[in-house]
């Protein structure tokens, strides 16, 4: 069956982008122009109209390409045509007359090729990463997926392994036959290295971050300026702010990128010693959102105790590395501000920044500090990383079998083969080299029309 689909984003526009993939693609253009086929890979005008009533559509620019050189390995054919609304929907209506054109699902035009041995898995989802990159990192790391390096990685283990694997047999299969003693023991041997490759591999999440985004939790005791904070961050009115304690109820949330990271900022409830029913579930989901954020900013003031912090110990919400904001340095002297922070400076390994959100004294000094520590826990890495929580689970799998294969060699040699055999399988499903129908749902779920 052939498919089409709008390519470029619906709505009016100056130009919109209709593509067909499969073996009536080329029958469907004669259908909607009486000129002579275009010739392959080479910009021509067309002049389109429905094929039941002859009404004249658009004129176009058609390009064509032969399977398997196409994005699909399949024929393919391009439209490009006027971005009006009216046009879109009279050229898209036309295709779906014609017999053998259906309208594509979502990712169906990836999904093909890989199918197809255009693309591996984590390079088709280095596509949908691009398309929703929103930030320079991100974007990057995109890019660096789609050309290949991660599957090029998984790919180099999982033939380490099956190497592994091949002599491991060879060993057990023709034991009679003149081979090199302990060639099994020797394979197994020689896979020693890749464990701990594996293992640093998963110890880092600054792919996922990079990809799902890094959220910052802003906390401390009501009053403190909070609201205020994450205003001058953003430079913007996103917070609502008063100077009646427990004004924030509820988690606010603002986006926005540092270090070339998309980050939000999570503006929380006030944590203290809540008195009523709401705002004890404000406090309860402030302390919930700290525990979960990737970093935290305490904020604190002169005018407000630390004792106000629900709980009481700042180091049961903070972690080594996280941000301490005393605000309000302009109801006090500089020197009173330094002392008033440096009695906090407690070795618990806090960045302690004196800020003042009303007269954003030390806002931009915070910024800069803030994207350059993004950027170093969460921003590209110069190496290839995992990107996704299914790559995560199957290298998980693929290091839990490769251990037990080692461990196996006391025990027999039979055993370590079938777990070598199955932490191969488990690499193998991260580019879909096995197992592929299974997880092509799973991969182009959130891959949108078109593509």
């Amino acid at each position: 069956m052939t498919i089409f689909a709008l390519s470029t984003p619906p709505g009016r526009g100056a130009i919109a982008m209709i593509r067909l993939s499969g073996e009536r693609s080329s029958l469907a253009l004669q259908s909607l122009s009486a000129k002579a086929l275009p010739e392959l890979r080479r910009a021509s005008v067309r002049q389109l109209s429905d094929p039941l009533t002859g009404q004249p559509i658009d004129e176009a620019v058609v390009l064509r390409f032969e399977a398997p050189h196409s994005f699909t390995g399949e024929d393919m054919l391009e439209l490009h045509v006027h971005g009006g609304i009216a046009v879109v929907d009279s050229l898209l209506s036309a295709l779906a007359s014609i017999d053998g054109l259906r309208p594509a699902e979502a990712g169906e035009f990836s999904k093909r090729a890989v199918l197809n041995g255009r693309l591996d898995l984590t390079r088709a989802e280095g596509i949908a990463d691009l398309i929703d990159a929103e930030s320079e990192a991100q974007k990057q790391q995109a890019l660096r997926q789609m050309s290949g390096v991660l599957g090029v990685l998984y790919e180099k283990w999982r033939d380490q392994i099956k190497t592994g694997l091949a002599h491991l047999e060879a060993d057990l299969e023709f034991a009679e036959e003149d081979l090199p003693g302990g060639l099994g023991q020797s394979a197994l041997d020689g896979l020693e290295d890749l464990l701990p490759e594996m293992r640093a591999h998963l110890s880092e999440d600054r792919g996922e971050r990079l990809r799902e985004g890094v959220c910052i939790a802003i906390i401390g005791p009501p009053n403190a300026g909070k609201s205020s904070i994450i205003n001058s961050l953003v430079g913007r009115d996103a917070a609502i702010v008063s100077a009646r304690a427990g004004t924030t109820r509820d988690v606010v949330e603002v986006a926005m990128v540092l270090g070339g990271v998309p980050v939000t900022l999570s503006d929380t409830a006030g944590l203290r010693e809540a008195e009523d029913e709401i705002e004890q579930e404000g406090v309860r989901r402030a302390r919930l959102r700290a525990e979960e954020a990737d970093l935290r900013l305490l904020v604190t003031a002169p005018d407000v105790e630390l004792s106000e912090l629900e709980g009481g110990s700042v180091k049961d919400i903070m972690k080594p590395g996280d941000f301490w904001l005393h605000n309000k340095s302009d109801l006090v002297s500089p020197a009173s501000a330094d002392v008033a922070a440096s009695k906090y400076a407690d070795g618990a390994n806090y960045r302690h920044y004196t800020v003042s959100a009303e007269t954003e004294q030390g806002i931009d000094d915070l910024l800069n500090q803030l994207s350059s520590e993004i950027s170093r826990r969460f921003g590209l890495s110069e190496r290839p990383s995992l990107t996704r929580a299914r790559h995560r689970k199957a290298l998980e799998e693929a290091v839990l079998f490769l251990q037990s294969a080692m461990d196996a060699r006391s025990r027999g040699l039979e055993l370590a083969a079938e777990d070598l055999r199955m932490s191969s399988r488990a690499l193998g499903r991260i580019t879909g080299a096995v197992d592929v129908e299974a997880l092509l749902d799973i991969v182009f779920a959130d891959f949108c029309i078109g593509k």
